[in-house]
């Protein structure tokens, strides 16, 4: 995925989950941050943040947050960008575990879940979730940093599926530093015991990290799930 220029910046304070203030040119101005998600180890007063100007009239904002940096690595924090490479990916086939797929659908719903995606599968379709990363310790990358009972929702649908379906969840780690992947226990157990379940019953779960520069993002390696 390209990037569009970006403006370097600092970042002053985050108001709620999507809204912050930046420093351009000695005046605060307001900002859109794509991530619910807490990320106060990337979002904290003096960080080096890049932007991505938006003209479009409907917006309140006129910038999006799409890096920032954190030990000397650029971070992607829009959590829009895993959907976007894991796509470019697939068209490419440059996932493995995704040989002979393709998308069929976007978002597609089952039950009470709405997903990502509908594979077509050598075999049968497939379901597949996608989460962005961002959080990483001692180059363990950890998701969720804020309970999601979103995503342990998924995890159980994508269970209830396997009758019908091929189910994934598929980490998007949204830097390049990490070398391995574990549900944050700490943050939500719930989703450490819902993942659990979901290995043992089929659930297909993988983690990517990707290469983030200041010219674009695209998905890296593979690291290994650790539950």
């Amino acid at each position: 995925m390209r990037l569009p220029t970006l403006i370097p910046t600092t970042f002053i304070i985050r108001l709620n989950r999507f809204l912050g203030i930046v420093d351009i040119d000695n005046h605060e101005t307001e900002c859109f941050i794509h991530n619910p998600g807490r990320m106060n180890e990337l979002l904290y007063k003096g960080a080096n943040i890049y932007l991505a100007k938006r003209l479009q009239s409907h917006r309140k904002t006129a910038y999006d947050v799409l890096l920032t940096e954190h030990l000397d690595n650029l971070v992607s924090i829009d959590s829009r960008i895993p959907n976007i490479i894991l796509e470019e990916a697939l068209r490419k086939n440059l996932i493995p575990e995704f040989h002979g797929y393709r998308v069929k659908k976007r978002e597609p719903i089952y039950r009470d879940s709405r997903f990502d995606l509908q594979l077509t599968g050598p075999k049968r379709s497939m379901l597949l979730e996608v989460k962005s990363c961002t959080l990483v310790q001692n180059k363990v990358a950890l998701f969720p940093d804020a309970p999601t009972k979103r995503g342990t929702r998924h995890l159980y649908s994508l269970i209830d599926s396997l009758n019908e379906y091929e189910a994934c969840m598929i980490f998007i780690v949204q830097r390049n530093d990490s070398n391995s992947f574990r549900p944050n226990k700490t943050t939500d157990p719930d989703f450490l015991n819902a993942l659990k379940e979901a290995l043992l019953k089929g659930v297909k779960v993988l983690a990517y990290n990707s290469k983030v520069t200041f010219k674009g993002i695209t998905i890296n390696k593979r690291v290994p799930v650790e539950v």
